[in-house]
C-alpha cells in the first residue's frame, strides 16, 4: 500500500514538471517512479552561463550540398507520459549530407497521430551561441506551447567541432546560400521530418535567438518556397558579415545591407517571407540598429509600407509593437522593441540561459504570428 501510494506521488510529481519545467524532468521523475526511486543519469549538456555571445563567435566550416543520407539512426526517445496516458515525444536523430552532419532533436505533440492526424505545423528553432536544443527548448518554453497549438518543432543542433561556442556560421559567405553550407543542412532536415511525418507543407516556419536568429534570417532569404515565415530575436540582417571581424563590427555597430549586396542565392531572390523580430533597445551583444536593417531588408518590395505603432507593457516591461502592411493592407512584418532588454529571449524561463522571464512573450507571438500565415 505504501508502495503504491509513493508511485501515485511520483506521478504527480512528473505530471507537475512536465507543466513547469518540460519534458525532459518529467521523463526522469517518472524513470524514477517506475524504478522505485531509483534510475542511472542519461548525461546531458547542463545550460551554459549567461556570458555575452559576442565573446563566443568563431570561425567554422562548411561544404556543399547534397541529398540527405537516409539512415540516421534515432540516438534516444524520451516519451511524456500525460494523465490521459496520451504521449508527446522528444526525439534526438541526425542527418548528413554533402555539407556535413548535424543532429537535431524532435518535439512531436500528443495530439499528432500519423496514422489518423491532420496535418500538422512544424517550427524550426535554431538557438544562440553556448547553447543547445534542450536549452533552447527549456527556455523558449517553445514544446509546451507547440503542444497547446498541435506543432511539431524541430532544433538543430550546431556541432562544436563546427564552431567552438556552437554559433551558427552566420557570418561566413559560404553559409549564407542556398543549397550550400549550413543553411543547406538545416534545409534538408526541415523536409526529411515534412518527408517522415505528417506536416502541413504550407505552414513550415523557422524561427531563432542571436547567431540563430541571424541563421533563421538567412534560411528566410534564401529558401522563401520552404517557410511561410520567419522569426528573429536579437539577430542581424543576411550579409551583414563576411568573416569574424566583420561580424563583431556589425554586432555593435550595425550594419545596413541592401538586398541586392547579400551573396544569397534564392529560389525567388525578391520574395520574402513575413517576418516577425523582437528586440531589446539596452542589448550590448547585438545593438539594436540590427532590428531595424533586419526589417528593411524584408521589406524592400512594399514601397508603401504603412506602420501602425502601439506603445504596450507586460510583465513589468514596456515595449512597442509596430505592425507593417504593404499597399494591399496585408501585414508583411511586425516589430517588437523591448525598452530596457537585454541580449535575452523575451517572456522566456530562467530555466534556459540567455532568457529573460520579464516582457512579452516571444515564443506566444512567434507562434501567432507564423499560424495565420500559409506559403
Amino acid at each position: 500500500m505504501n508502495a503504491n501510494k509513493d508511485f501515485l506521488l511520483k506521478m504527480r510529481e512528473a505530471t507537475a514538471l512536465l507543466q513547469s519545467t518540460g519534458p525532459a524532468a518529467a521523463t526522469a521523475a517518472i524513470q524514477r517512479a517506475l524504478h522505485g526511486g531509483h534510475v542511472a543519469h542519461q548525461p546531458r549538456t547542463a545550460p551554459q552561463s549567461r556570458a555575452a555571445i559576442a565573446a563566443n563567435d568563431r570561425v567554422g566550416s562548411a561544404g556543399s550540398r547534397a541529398a540527405p543520407a537516409r539512415d540516421a539512426s534515432i540516438i534516444d526517445v524520451e516519451e511524456i507520459a500525460t494523465p490521459s496516458a496520451v504521449h508527446a515525444q522528444f526525439l534526438q536523430a541526425s542527418l548528413r549530407n554533402q555539407s556535413g552532419a548535424r543532429d537535431y532533436k524532435l518535439f512531436i505533440p500528443s495530439t499528432y497521430s500519423k496514422a489518423n492526424s491532420a496535418a500538422h505545423p512544424l517550427i524550426v528553432m535554431l538557438h544562440g551561441c553556448k547553447q543547445n536544443p534542450d536549452d533552447f527548448a527549456i527556455g523558449t518554453q517553445m514544446n509546451q506551447i507547440a503542444e497547446e497549438h498541435s506543432c511539431l518543432v524541430v532544433y538543430p543542433a550546431q556541432a562544436q567541432t563546427k564552431n567552438m561556442s556552437n554559433c551558427w556560421n552566420w557570418f561566413n559567405a559560404s553559409d549564407q546560400q542556398r543549397d550550400r553550407g549550413e543553411p543547406s543542412i538545416i534545409a534538408d532536415i526541415t523536409r526529411r521530418i515534412m518527408d517522415e511525418y505528417n506536416i502541413d507543407r504550407s505552414r513550415v516556419y523557422v524561427a531563432g535567438l542571436s547567431a540563430g536568429g541571424a541563421m533563421a534570417a538567412i534560411m528566410g532569404k534564401t529558401y522563401p518556397d520552404l517557410f511561410a515565415a520567419i522569426g528573429v530575436h536579437s539577430g542581424l540582417a543576411v550579409g551583414a558579415a563576411h568573416d569574424v571581424a566583420s561580424a563583431f563590427g556589425a554586432m555593435q555597430n550595425g550594419a545596413p545591407v541592401s538586398p541586392g549586396s547579400a551573396k544569397y542565392n534564392s529560389s525567388s531572390p525578391t520574395l520574402s517571407p513575413p517576418i516577425i523580430v523582437f528586440h531589446g533597445d539596452a542589448d550590448r551583444t547585438v545593438h539594436v540598429k540590427n532590428a531595424e536593417q533586419l526589417l528593411s531588408q524584408f521589406t524592400p518590395h512594399n514601397t508603401n509600407v504603412a506602420a501602425q505603432r502601439n506603445e504596450l507593457s507586460a510583465n513589468a516591461m514596456r515595449y512597442t509593437q509596430t505592425t507593417f502592411r504593404d499597399v494591399t493592407g496585408g501585414v508583411v512584418a511586425e516589430s517588437w522593441l523591448i525598452h530596457g532588454a537585454g541580449h535575452a529571449w523575451s517572456g522566456g524561463s530562467a530555466a534556459g540561459s540567455y532568457t529573460s522571464a520579464q516582457g512579452p512573450s516571444a515564443s506566444r507571438e512567434m507562434v501567432r504570428f507564423f499560424l495565420a500565415r500559409t506559403n
